[in-house]
């Protein structure tokens, strides 16, 4: 992790211009499943989802709220179609990225640099333990899980939303919340 804070915001200030702030509605698509992704975006306020299509059917499995980072990172990087669609569920204020200034400000900055290393290297924990967690766990202990260590998902993303994240069916999760 990058120590000196402090630095490391006066090196994002430097880039700032960088930066395009944009407003967007509730269900926009920043990024469709299987298109290259130009953009990444950081979330100034608002809700983001992350989602792929399984045979027809919208599965989500991730959430990004105020202060974080996103983008489809094989996409953005690589080159190659997304693997997943991104999409506001909440009104949300963002800071738009293109791929060029990106590439720019990794190359001019070595903070810059190790800080997206190390919030990537964070990803691959959480995708990680969100893989063990669908193989080893039962969707009410998922939901237990999520309850204990994201309770603000609960909060402000919707019901149905919740329920494809954790694998199961709006009408199960019903029933695992009743049961509590």
């Amino acid at each position: 992790m990058v120590k000196d804070r402090e630095q490391l915001n006066a090196e994002w200030e430097r880039f700032r211009h960088f930066f395009k702030r944009e407003e967007m509605p509730a269900k926009t698509v920043l990024l469709k499943e299987g298109q290259i992704s130009e953009r990444m975006f950081y979330i100034e306020k608002g809700c983001i989802r992350l989602s792929f299509n399984k045979d027809g059917k919208d599965i989500t499995f991730q959430f990004f709220f105020e202060g974080e980072g996103v983008s489809s990172a094989e996409s953005f990087r690589g080159n190659e179609p997304s693997l997943f669609s991104i999409e506001t569920i909440e009104p949300s204020i963002l800071h738009t990225l293109k791929k060029r200034d990106c590439v720019t400000m990794v190359e001019s900055s070595s903070l810059i640099k190790q800080e997206l290393e190390d919030q990537t290297f964070q990803r691959l924990m959480y995708y990680q333990k969100l893989f063990l967690s669908r193989i080893k766990n039962s969707p009410e202990e998922r939901y237990n899980e999520l309850l204990q260590q994201s309770p603000h998902i609960l909060q402000r993303v919707p019901q149905h939303y919740i329920a494809s994240f954790l694998g199961i069916t709006s009408v199960s999760l019903s029933r695992i919340r009743n049961r509590r």
